[in-house]
């Protein structure tokens, strides 16, 4: 994997995190996280 894909992908996943922080905690439940979840389930770590 080149430099440029690994700042695409860095790039996706903040923006994955950002979006998850935006909704409320009933949402985050229904789809199975909670907010201190959210790095590791975008990570998958």
């Amino acid at each position: 994997m080149n430099i440029r894909q690994k700042i695409k992908d860095f790039a996706a996943r903040r923006k994955a995190i950002r979006e998850l922080h935006m909704l409320d905690d009933h949402t985050l439940a229904d789809i199975g996280i909670s907010r201190s979840q959210i790095r590791s389930a975008v990570v998958g770590r």
